[in-house]
């Protein structure tokens, strides 16, 4: 019972500084400080001895310095036409196959999400494209958006993710292995979302009409392809060989995109401080929310309350399947009112005890966590997917929520999917491990 209370204490306390509308980083800090002087009898002046040590610890980490070096790569391919030959280059394929153009959603965000690491600028990036687009040309407005919803979420999955970075900081946990446990359980939302669109427009051909030959070819679309394809080689490839760590990994993406650009005379000053002004104010908002993360988690172990917590869930017996059932209805609550950075960082102190306990791989629920933080982009009050294409179509919220339902069903289908078989997850680290 002592447990529990604690538990609702430190819930409480987090509540109440979001419910204040304060900063995330700043009411992890209070409640990180809250927790260890009210809840733990620290004086003030010790607990706030303790909290300094671990935030100049946990802000002098090494991994951190690939968030805002892939939050850059990012930007600067935002600003280019890289994402708007993306398009061109996948629309001859896409035409050939039940559904037509309505799978560039589907497969440019798949592709775009491999060089960005981020959801918002996958969905705002290829959204930005298609949504026009896709209306010029008849195909149905819910199923364009709601695909774009769902689609755009692959950018916190497939690597290089920043969530995943986030988790494997956390974790204690390989990021590389991270990125490549990401990759099945990309491809097979992915998969399901495109035989989606194909079912529908087979079932409901007036939702996706057929559209007239034409285009590149698709040697042409190939060339148009090129630039994207070689930045996500040179830098997973850099990361899978060995050659380089995944921050390693990320200045090569940052020297390959500018040099790309350049060669192409689309790099100007202009453009490069407006790429570094938006990377600032986002890696700035990541890696403070990370930092006082730490802080969170410190208290919670002082506190005991991980191990209280997880000795507590192990009294009660719960089989391995009904715990991840608890643990996906606690992150799709979590995912209504909270960002995925937040989700992450909040619970993992709770939750990552739990899960090992049971005996699950840390590696594999790093997956499943990022697939839940995926459900909550797609779900309002505050799913950031949601607002991007608010912004870009003029569509009320509720609409583009309901738009996105049939793509959160299908997410939830994968979890299961890895859930049943978490070879899935764990087939290609280990292979490539060894």
């Amino acid at each position: 019972m002592e447990t529990i209370m604690l538990a609702a204490g430190v819930l409480g306390l987090i509540f109440l500084f979001l419910g204040l509308g304060t900063w995330i980083f700043a009411g992890l800090a209070a409640v990180a400080l809250g927790s260890l002087v009210w809840l733990g009898g620290f004086d003030l002046e010790r607990a706030g001895a303790i909290l300094s040590r671990i935030l100049y610890r946990a802000g002098n980490a090494w991994e951190l310095s690939a968030i805002p070096l892939f939050i850059l790569m990012g930007e600067l391919i935002f600003r280019s036409n890289i994402s708007d030959r993306l398009f061109r280059g996948l629309e001859p394929w896409a035409q050939k196959v039940p559904g037509g153009i309505l799978h560039t959603n589907v497969f440019g965000c798949a592709i775009f999400a491999a060089v960005s690491g981020s959801s918002a600028a996958t969905t705002a990036t290829i959204g930005k494209i298609t949504t026009n687009e896709l209306s010029r040309r008849g195909y149905d407005r819910h199923l364009s958006i709601g695909s774009l919803a769902g689609a755009g979420s692959l950018g916190l999955l497939i690597p290089p993710s920043i969530v995943m970075i986030v988790y494997g900081v956390q974790a204690e946990v390989s990021i590389s292995q991270l990125f490549m446990a990401g990759v099945i359980p990309g491809l097979l939302i992915a998969l399901l979302y495109s035989g989606y669109i194909m079912a529908l427009a087979l079932y409901r051909p007036d939702k996706a009409p057929r559209a007239n030959a034409g285009g590149l070819s698709l040697l042409n679309s190939l060339a148009c392809l090129a630039p994207v394809f070689l930045l996500i080689v040179l830098v997973m490839g850099a990361i899978y060989s060995g050659i380089a760590t995944p921050s390693e990994a990320a200045a090569v993406g940052v020297a390959a995109t500018l040099g790309l650009l350049a060669a192409e005379r689309q790099l100007n000053l202009a453009m490069f401080k407006e790429a570094l002004a938006a990377t600032l104010l986002n890696a700035t908002m990541v890696c403070s929310i990370l930092v006082t993360a730490a802080l969170l988690s410190t208290a919670m172990g002082f506190l005991h309350l991980p191990r209280e917590l997880a000795s507590f869930i192990a009294e009660q017996a719960l089989s391995p399947a009904w715990l991840l059932v608890a643990l996906a209805l606690f992150y799709i609550v979590l995912g209504l009112f909270l960002d995925g950075i937040s989700i992450t960082v909040m619970s993992l102190p709770i939750t990552l005890p739990i899960v090992q306990l049971a005996g699950f791989d840390p590696i594999w629920f790093g997956v499943f966590l990022v697939i839940m933080v995926e459900l909550g982009q797609i779900t309002p009050p505050v799913g950031f997917n949601l607002f991007v294409l608010q912004g870009l179509t003029g569509e009320h919220i509720g609409r583009v929520a309901y738009s996105a339902l049939p793509f959160f069903m299908l997410m939830c289908l994968a979890a299961a999917l890895i859930s049943f078989y978490p070879g899935l997850a764990l087939w290609l680290p280990r292979l490539l491990t060894g």
